[in-house]
């Protein structure tokens, strides 16, 4: 089982806002702050933003991608429409997945720095 995972980003300040308002929908927040990197998660730090300065963009079609886990749908629409309101970009709209598994319901965004996070919940 994976414990963390981590992200480099080009701005912490811009990325923290980003992914402050962006992870709420999954009930994750701020748990760590340090000078170069922000923890989130729920009760302890599960998914990290790491400053990299100089950082180049991923190629958009990196193989590499954040999966992380919602609620339910609304918390899956929300999250997409939060990233597009924020900065972020459309890499695959809230929708069924059935090609994935029959009660698989995702969305795909790329961070303003174009990492791929997604937002998933089992429906039925």
């Amino acid at each position: 089982m994976i414990d963390h995972v981590s992200i480099e980003v080009s701005d912490l300040e811009l990325s923290t806002r980003f992914y402050k308002r962006l992870l709420k929908p999954l009930n994750m927040h701020i748990v760590t702050e340090q000078p170069d990197t922000v923890g989130f998660g729920k009760k302890y730090s599960e998914f990290w933003i790491n400053l990299r300065k100089g950082m180049l963009k991923p190629a958009t079609n990196s193989g590499a991608h954040v999966c992380l886990r919602a609620p339910n749908t609304a918390a899956v629409d929300e999250f997409y429409q939060v990233a597009l309101e924020n900065g972020g970009a459309s890499d695959g709209k809230p929708g069924p997945r059935p090609h994935y598994t029959h009660n698989y319901y995702a969305a795909f965004i790329r961070d303003p720095d174009g990492n791929r996070i997604e937002a998933v919940t089992f429906v039925g």
